[in-house]
């Protein structure tokens, strides 16, 4: 049987997705309804698509019985009062990233999927890519000895993205790109929690983060940096570097092709888009899609590529960098 999909928000990332599931064998996914608060925008997105069914707000997907799962592809200031919507209609969930404004939301969110025995996955596709898989096998089996530091830089000029640079957008460098960064350093030191966090950085005019750099220690005299930007554009790569040697996932690190061990570079080749996409490699969606499907027919309610756990600690983490560098979202006074 295939997974059945019902894809929540008509916007880029959803449309990227459908173009991702098609390069899926079709016995295996199938995109079942789209759900927008604009019936003419479901409507639209169903056509160009293929979908068969299209609903006019997202109340009429939490009482579809025919989907197995929903993608929430909503704007993230969104994700927890939608997410608790289809999480209390007893909807198994993958939602983008950040997975929502803050840690409490977070939790709020995994305790009502815990409570109503259903899966839920915050959508860091980064995890489910190859060259992560190939990094982890690398790590389990020390080919470059006791890792000693982890960096991992994210810029991209994003100034003129509604999104990116107004608050009220849930914007900001940290929640749109860092939860990359932050997320390769949690995947190399197993999910452990750093013994300590040092953020610096600028803000634009609007309040949020434009430009940030962090530093992390971990047990064992291990450390982390991160740098990310909404300002300018940095090398987007990411360094393992130990006592034997190093491993570089070569940009772009959040959806990476190409890993560097001591120096030997392999080229894991993506599949090829149907229809023009919005962000770079995003036919890698697919191999998300791919985990979930494994995921739903093992009976599990999260997935060991990212699990819970981790989702909150990274928002944990976030919670810490905004408070150090003066970040305030309206969702954290509620």
């Amino acid at each position: 049987m295939a997974t059945r999909w019902g894809l929540c928000g008509a916007g880029k990332i959803s449309h990227d997705f459908c173009v991702a599931i098609k390069t899926l064998p079709p016995g295996d996914h199938r995109i079942a309804v789209i759900a927008s608060r604009s019936i003419d925008r479901a409507k639209d997105f169903a056509q160009k698509h293929g979908i068969p069914k299209a609903y006019g707000s997202y109340e009429e997907l939490t009482n579809d019985p025919e989907i197995d799962i929903v993608y929430l592809g909503v704007l993230h200031t969104e994700h927890w009062r939608v997410g608790m919507l289809f999480l209390k209609a007893g909807k198994n969930v993958l939602c983008e990233k950040p997975f929502a404004m803050n840690s409490r939301e977070v939790k709020d969110l995994v305790a009502t999927a815990k409570k109503n025995n259903v899966f839920l996955m915050e959508a860091i596709w980064s995890r489910c890519f190859p060259v992560y898989a190939e990094v982890r096998r690398l790590l389990a089996e020390e080919a470059v000895g006791n890792v000693k530091l982890v960096k991992a830089y994210f810029g991209s000029p994003r100034l003129k993205v509604p999104r990116s640079e107004q608050k009220e957008l849930g914007g900001g460098a940290l929640l749109d790109i860092g939860v990359y960064c932050l997320q390769f350093v949690l995947m190399v030191f197993n999910g452990e929690r750093p013994e300590s966090i040092q953020a610096t950085g600028v803000l634009l005019d609007s309040g949020v983060d434009e430009s940030v750099v962090v530093t992390m220690k971990f047990s064992r005299k291990r450390m982390a940096l991160c740098a990310f930007s909404i300002a300018a554009r940095l090398p987007n790569d990411a360094v393992i570097a130990g006592t034997k040697g190093s491993i570089k996932v070569l940009g772009p690190m959040h959806c990476p092709t190409k890993l560097v061990v001591n120096d030997k570079e392999t080229e894991y080749p993506l599949p090829e888009p149907c229809l023009p996409l919005n962000f770079t490699n995003s036919t890698g969606l697919r191999y998300e899609a791919a985990e979930v499907r494994q995921c739903l027919l093992k009976g599990l309610k999260e997935s060991p590529r990212m699990p819970l756990a981790d989702s909150v600690l990274l928002t944990e983490i976030m919670d810490e960098i905004r408070k150090q560098v003066g970040v305030v979202f309206s969702q954290d006074s509620q």
